[in-house]
């Protein structure tokens, strides 16, 4: 890459924290006004507004996902741990020990499980709702690679006692990050498992040490650390990506959105959530030398919410 070519992309968030405020307080009384039913409608609103607030180049992404699409994925989620819990509570009421461990053997056995189903669904699904410029995000991921490569490293992880979980998660960003497409143009994330358990070796244990003072540089290093491995190639050319957030970035960050969101019984979450995002684009640098226009449509629609929904249910759509 010629360091004449180089150039740096924009990329800002733009939201307000009054405006996203009342998307939240509408979505919070819908939702419990029909007893939870409103929430994938309250998801869609809800990305809707982040995606439309994002901004590269000055021009808003779009997310295309439907309540009515999440709303089918909710409730397929839903029906197969209502099935799970009524289970349980029928050998719980029997008063069958035996029954009752193998119920929740195998309620913990179809949580583990369906973990690599969901972050294929969940990718498949987000991406192709994705869109700049027109431009669609897709997922070209092989479903039973990623399945056979989470279950041989959780095997790993559970024969280590945990400590084969830093290289676990590595492969997996590896895989599903490599397989992600903004049209015709191809994501990579290339990071070492070795590299990202000293990184938390030494993060655990200073923390430890500090106690509890350096783990705002512990959490640094972290999301330093994707975003530096990440890049977008189209034909020879590419865009590298680089977070400059701080130890005093996420102190504040932290800290102040601690208190707005006590202090308002958390009611302040809106704020809290503006913030966040607004400061860690205004620490992005993107830059490269492709040319954003010459990009052009390959991804189709896929508009099966089944993973996206089951991560949100796990609360591990914040993880991948």
């Amino acid at each position: 890459m010629e360091k004449t070519d180089m150039r740096n992309y924009s990329s800002s968030f733009r939201g307000k924290g009054s405006e996203f405020f009342g998307v939240v307080v509408v979505n919070w009384l819908l939702t419990v006004i029909t007893l939870g039913l409103y929430y994938p409608w309250a998801k869609e609103r809800t990305l809707k507004y982040l995606y439309a607030n994002t901004y590269l180049e000055n021009d808003r992404f779009q997310f295309s996902g439907t309540g009515k699409e999440m709303f089918v994925g909710f409730i397929k989620v839903f029906g197969m741990f209502l099935f799970l819990y009524l289970a349980f509570l029928f050998a719980a009421q029997s008063q069958n020990a035996a029954l009752s461990v193998i119920i929740l053997l195998l309620f913990y056995a179809f949580i583990l499980g369906i973990i690599p189903f969901a972050i294929h669904g969940f990718y498949r699904y987000r991406m192709s709702r994705t869109s700049w410029r027109g431009i669609r995000f897709g997922y070209r991921g092989d479903r039973s690679t990623l399945v056979k490569m989470y279950f041989r490293d959780l095997f790993l992880t559970i024969l280590t006692f945990g400590i084969y979980s830093s290289w676990m998660t590595i492969h997996l960003r590896n895989y599903t990050l490599s397989n992600v497409k903004f049209g015709s143009a191809s994501f990579k994330h290339h990071a070492n498992g070795d590299d990202y358990f000293f990184l938390n070796l030494k993060g655990i244990i200073l923390t430890y040490i500090t106690l509890g003072i350096y783990s705002f540089w512990f959490q640094r290093d972290i999301i330093n650390f994707y975003f530096d491995h990440l890049s977008l190639h189209h034909n020879d050319k590419k865009v590298k990506f680089k977070s400059h957030l701080s130890a005093g970035d996420i102190f504040e960050l932290l800290i102040i959105n601690l208190i707005i969101i006590v202090f308002t019984l958390g009611l302040g979450y809106a704020f809290a959530e503006v913030r966040t995002l607004t400061t860690m684009f205004s620490k992005l640098q993107i830059y490269g030398d492709i040319d954003l226009d010459a990009i052009q449509q390959t991804e189709a629609e896929y508009k099966n919410a089944f993973g996206d929904e089951a991560l949100d249910v796990m609360d591990l759509s914040g993880v991948i």
